[in-house]
């Protein structure tokens, strides 16, 4: 698993953790439904102020996504 992939698969827990659609996460972070998308599937990469408005709207700390994304690369097996 990459970066990418992990950082995806956070988003997706995140975001239906808080009941929200992609599309309404990102009106909520002033994006496009199809860059929430791409950042779930792995396919791009959020910049810092992306994960900052995200984590903000997800009601977590930009710090705890990452770390949740270190868990998640660390769990899979080499």
């Amino acid at each position: 698993m990459n970066l990418q992939i992990a950082f995806g698969k956070e988003l997706r827990a995140l975001r239906n953790k808080q009941g929200l659609s992609q599309e309404a996460l990102a009106l909520e972070c002033d994006l496009d439904r199809t860059f929430i998308s791409l950042l779930e599937r792995g396919k791009r990469q959020p910049t810092l102020e992306t994960l900052f408005k995200l984590a903000a709207k997800l009601d977590t700390a930009p710090s705890e996504i990452i770390e949740k994304m270190e868990q998640r690369l660390r769990s899979v097996p080499t």
